[in-house]
């Protein structure tokens, strides 16, 4: 019997792509919840999670305690294993890691562009300064939201440094956002979902950010439209899944993965790989910067140690891998720049 109380309870915000990354994950897999919104009314005497970030679920800990408990990656591995139905996770070993994977993609790079063009542009600044803080409550005066619309404006735009939005990395992660868009429209024009005819985890990892991106700031939105007419109406549509069907039928083979995911693979190993192998390597050396080259341009940000996690659960993941589904998983890295990510874990 699951351990988990239902309906799930978590404290999320409309403007967090991974509030909306499990909200919309949720709603597929028809598990009841409640959604307390941040600096709402109802939002307090909660739990505090050791790493206040949202959303933040609470759940029961091997004591029966309610614990605030964050991370959406290991959250959706937990909901999947412990609450039946329609799980997100495919049971082909080499197609898991490869949404894994993409999910990863989405979380830790496609987050870039979200952040970057949020506070990076004077529009987009503007819009997000004076909405953010509304979600909570909209019974605020003029004065006052103005003051919190540039406490909030001034903490972002501080934090651009950390996520590696700056005046050199800019043109890298914008040119990498408007090549994800052309490849991602490639795959919508034959496929509904990355992983294929349902969604992955992948899936739900890279509407998140898109709900930022294509659906709330100006400029990223303009850019949105302007590579990918499909894009738009996908993240409408992943909002709430609910009502579509799901099949065993429905996942791709590591026969069946199109060239059109394969390009997606491509771009995550042009800009992804090298960011978070220079990351990692720069972690280990305990050097505070990140100093790289990625796509042939200088890259220099924060060094981020939950990134370099990422990477060692990914090796782990890959590792555990059978030598029949670890060389379809070869097979389906080959010369797409991603290889390098796991030689470690392949000795």
């Amino acid at each position: 019997m699951t351990t988990i109380p239902l309906p799930l309870r978590f404290r999320g915000a409309p403007g967090s792509p991974y509030t909306r990354k499990m909200r919309a994950y949720l709603r597929y897999r028809r598990i009841p919840y409640e959604l307390i919104i941040y600096n709402s009314r109802e939002d307090h005497d909660l739990p505090v999670p050791r790493v206040p970030l949202l959303p933040t679920f609470f759940l029961p800990d091997d004591d029966g305690q309610l614990v605030g408990v964050t991370d959406s990656t290991p959250l959706i591995r937990r909901f999947d294993a412990e609450l039946e139905g329609r799980a997100v996770i495919p049971p082909q070993p080499a197609i898991a890691f490869i949404d894994a994977l993409l999910e990863d993609y989405a979380d830790e790079w496609l987050t870039k562009p979200m952040f970057h063009y949020r506070w990076a542009y004077e529009a987009d600044v503007a819009k997000a300064g004076s909405i953010l803080p509304l979600w909570g409550r909209t019974a605020v005066d003029d004065e006052t939201l103005a003051k919190i619309a540039d406490l909030i404006s001034k903490r972002q735009i501080e934090r651009l440094w950390v996520v590696g939005s700056n005046a050199t990395t800019g043109p890298v992660i914008e040119a990498s956002y408007r090549r994800f868009l052309r490849a991602f429209d490639d795959h919508l024009k034959e496929h509904a979902f990355l992983m294929g005819a349902r969604p992955g985890s992948a899936d739900f990892g890279v509407f998140g950010q898109l709900t930022q991106l294509a659906l709330f700031d100006p400029t990223p939105m303009a850019v949105t439209l302007e590579q990918s007419v499909r894009t738009y109406p996908w993240v409408e549509r992943v909002e709430d899944l609910s009502g579509a069907s799901a099949s065993d039928d429905d996942w791709f083979t590591p026969q069946t993965v199109p060239d059109t995911l394969r390009a997606l693979l491509h771009e995550a190993g042009r800009v992804y790989a090298p960011f978070m192998l220079a990351n990692a390597a720069a972690r280990e050396r305990g050097a505070e910067k990140v100093e790289t080259t990625i796509d042939s341009q200088p890259y220099v940000q924060k060094t981020f140690p939950y990134q370099a996690k990422c990477l060692r659960w990914l090796r782990e993941a890959y590792a555990a891998l059978g030598g029949d589904d670890r060389a379809a998983v070869d097979s389906l890295l080959a010369g797409t720049g991603l290889e390098p990510m796991f030689a470690e874990a392949s000795g």
